[in-house]
């Protein structure tokens, strides 16, 4: 999880750094179906349910135990019918709300909140049980006793007694999630730069050695994040083109990463300039929604003969409640170029990369 008051800083800075940029339409945002249950609403209901589960000695015993090992799927634990029938609503709740296929994958898993709270665990203490909340708000956490009585928990102290959280595997989400914003934006006509022409001569591609999101002090609730960028240039043909690039080894800010990964492939793109965007899924981020905004406001947009960052455009075609109640945006690097090297920090101060062009052979 990274910082909120960087990321909603961001805009000013962004629309400072493209001042050159062309004007782009104001997007229409687009919201969540009505009628349609928020992440967080779903987690919650199954963690009260989760809760109730546990006044049974043998099922208390057999969550415990396996969540001291490490965070547990749900749709792995027999904690009676009702429970697994009220999991398997949620989980294909949660797959609409997030715009994924509502399929059998279970997405939804319970972890032990704090490792300090292990030795309490172990004692046979009980815990109590909550959802992990999809946002960067601090203040009071809502957490269930067995009885189904409410507690509430400060989110800046670690409690002694154990909790358990029941939040969005987002490790499983994200990939199915990259698969709906490219074949989303395919089918909108904003092609990706993933098929490649000129293999046959070898192309230059932007190498990640090392990058580093600005270091926050987290409240205890807060698990990994789950990083992807959004990767955006002009195609050969003239038109956008959007990659989503996994970033999975993003677990933590504060720490440097060396992942030699890959992250602009120039053959693809007219003028050997790209732009990223740096998103992170705490849980809720609706991929179908994200693909129709960002398709809607970059199909406005035309070849001028020359180089036009895109950054701003996706930025605006982001959801406003994104920027309020859950800032999913992280960070932006602004034309990357296919000379670029050394270190790049980004447009909203939150984070830097170490990059080097690369040469990929041909096949």
């Amino acid at each position: 999880m990274y910082p909120p008051t960087a990321r909603r800083a961001a805009l000013p800075l962004l629309a400072l750094a493209a001042s050159f940029a062309v004007a782009l339409p104001a997007p229409a945002q687009a919201g969540v179906p009505t009628g349609a249950e928020s992440v967080a609403s779903i987690t919650d209901g199954l963690a009260r349910r989760l809760a109730g589960t546990l006044a049974t000695p043998a099922a208390r015993s057999r969550v415990t135990a396996a969540v001291a090992a490490a965070p547990v799927d749900l749709a792995n634990l027999s904690l009676g019918t009702q429970f697994a029938t009220a999991r398997t609503a949620a989980n294909h709740a949660v797959q609409t709300a997030k715009g994924l296929p509502t399929t059998a994958d279970s997405l939804l898993r319970v972890r032990l909140a704090h490792p300090d709270m292990l030795p309490a665990l172990a004692k046979g203490v009980t815990p109590l049980v909550a959802a992990a909340p999809t946002d960067d708000t601090d203040g009071a956490l809502s957490a269930y006793e067995p009885s189904g009585a409410e507690v509430k928990l400060d989110t800046t102290v670690v409690p002694q007694r154990p909790v358990l959280l029941v939040e969005v595997d987002v490790a499983k989400a994200l990939p199915l999630g990259a698969r709906v914003v490219e074949q989303t934006l395919a089918a909108r006509g904003v092609g990706t730069a993933q098929t490649r022409s000129g293999l046959n001569a070898g192309y230059w591609a932007t190498k990640i050695n090392a990058v580093r999101l600005s270091d926050d002090e987290e409240p205890w609730i807060k698990g990994d994040a789950e990083i992807y960028s959004i990767v955006s240039g002009f195609g050969l043909d003239g038109h956008p083109k959007v990659d989503i690039v996994q970033q999975p080894y993003l677990n933590n800010d504060g720490t440097t990463y060396y992942p030699n990964q890959l992250l602009v492939h120039f053959s693809a793109y007219k003028y050997n300039l790209a732009d990223v965007v740096m998103m992170e899924d705490d849980g809720d981020t609706n991929y179908l929604q994200l693909a129709q905004a960002i398709a809607a406001i970059l199909l406005t947009i035309t070849d001028q003969g020359a180089y036009i960052p895109l950054v701003n455009a996706i930025l605006n075609a982001i959801p406003t409640s994104w920027w309020t109640d859950d800032p999913d945006y992280t960070e932006s690097w602004y034309t990357l170029a296919t000379w670029s090297s050394g270190r790049l920090n980004g447009a909203s101060g939150n984070g830097w990369m170490d990059v080097s062009p690369y040469w990929v052979a041909p096949l």
